[in-house]
């Protein structure tokens, strides 16, 4: 069974193989979505982009990204700089060991941000 650990929480889950991360990590009680979004989130459609997580190790073993998602991740400040990392939890499966952070703040500052 694939392991997802939650790099902030210091917390580690396994989980079913094509586990929904957003299901997951929700069940496991571990706080996905920052401020409002707690209450005003699209619940899984991919369309608010508040479920976003970096996932930091393990890459590989999640789903590839689907066009609803990169199009969403594209208008997000917080994917600048983390095209290679970051995913919408609600979009994306579980198929190995992950590492993820949840709530990554927006990078304004980043190297990227300009380019």
């Amino acid at each position: 069974m694939p392991t997802i650990t939650f790099a902030n929480e210091k917390k580690e889950i396994q989980v079913p193989d094509g586990a929904n991360l957003r299901r997951e990590t929700l069940q496991a009680g571990v706080a996905l979505y920052p401020g409002i979004h707690k209450v005003a989130n699209c619940h899984g459609l991919g369309s608010c982009g508040s479920c976003r997580v970096l996932v930091t190790k393990g890459m590989e073993n999640t789903s590839r990204m689907g066009v609803l998602e990169k199009a969403r991740l594209g208008v997000s400040l917080a994917y600048i700089g983390n095209e290679e990392t970051m995913r919408l939890a609600c979009q994306t499966r579980v198929h190995g060991d992950i590492t993820v952070t949840t709530c990554p703040p927006a990078n304004l500052y980043g190297e990227n941000f300009f380019s």
